[in-house]
């Protein structure tokens, strides 16, 4: 399994909270490219319930992760 961040912006408007099926769901009727299926395909059958891309992916990266100063512009 692997995530990009043009792969995750498919999930940004994903009914969280979420199960596995669910987000395979709602990947598959908006459109979304088959990785991001084949992603959440992988996901462990535990059941669980995912309240962010973050439960999904630990690495995603947060605003803190860019380098950019929003009072320089």
């Amino acid at each position: 399994m692997y995530w990009t961040l043009e792969l995750s912006t498919w999930l940004e408007d994903a009914p969280w909270p979420a199960s596995k099926e669910e987000l395979i769901d709602y990947a598959t009727r908006s459109g979304a490219p088959l990785e991001v299926v084949e992603n959440l395909e992988e996901l462990e059958e535990d059941g669980e319930i995912y309240e962010s891309i973050e439960d999904i992916w630990p690495d995603y990266p947060s605003k803190d992760d860019f380098l950019w100063n929003e009072e320089e512009y």
